[in-house]
């Protein structure tokens, strides 16, 4: 009997100092290992890739960002056109369609999951063209689809460059300003494909109104 509880008490201890030294490791040193090296070899990513202007943040790099000037009479958010619009955020959660962006709401981050047959999609996308078509003055003929279209995460902080250039005209107008100049932000801003043969060309929406601002002020 004494034997028994020997063992046992044995076999407790071994299990209480496993649990000990793997808390320490697994629960403090690696986790202070990983953030170390994160904040030292990728300090701006590793805080979420925070972008600043005029000393404070404006936004993350990573995700996309409203840019509305307030809702109409049935709660639906009204672009602000004085700035260049992200691409539609369709995400998992009840949304209201605007035509343009129905919400950039991270804790329902998402496809929607519908095919290209759903009828709900469809209408979506038609009511979109229209908006686009009818707001920059263009035949939906010539409209990209990422102007009328979400993205898997619905947080895409990127447009393509012919979704920026066709937004150019109406910017500059609603700022008073030269179209060359906003062409000229739109050039700047543009990546090209990673590595040279990986993606898309893109423009991050948030940079572009960054670049957008400067020439306002």
């Amino acid at each position: 009997m004494n034997n028994a509880v020997r063992n046992n008490a044995r076999l407790l201890g071994a299990g209480l100092r496993a649990l000990l030294v793997l808390t320490v490791i697994c629960g403090v040193l690696y986790p202070l290992a990983v953030t170390g090296v994160a904040q030292a070899a990728f300090h701006n990513k590793a805080n979420g890739s925070e972008v600043r202007q005029d000393g404070r943040t404006v936004g993350s790099e990573l995700l996309g960002q409203r840019y509305d000037k307030g809702t109409d009479a049935k709660g639906n958010p009204i672009p602000d056109l004085r700035y260049f619009q992200p691409r539609p955020s369709a995400g998992l959660g009840s949304n209201r369609t605007n035509g343009v962006n129905t919400q950039y709401d991270l804790q329902v981050s998402g496809a929607t999951n519908q095919g290209p047959t759903n009828t709900d999609l469809i209408a979506a996308v038609k009511e979109r063209k229209e908006w686009v078509s009818r707001t920059y003055g263009v035949p939906q003929s010539r409209i990209p689809a990422d102007a009328v279209t979400s993205s898997g995460s619905g947080l895409d902080p990127d447009i393509s460059p012919a979704y920026a250039e066709l937004q150019v005209t109406r910017v500059a107008k609603e700022n008073h300003l030269d179209r060359t100049k906003v062409e000229r932000v739109v050039e700047d801003v543009t990546q090209g494909r990673v590595l040279g043969f990986m993606g898309e060309p893109r423009v991050n929406v948030l940079r572009l109104n960054m670049g957008l601002r400067e020439l306002t002020k």
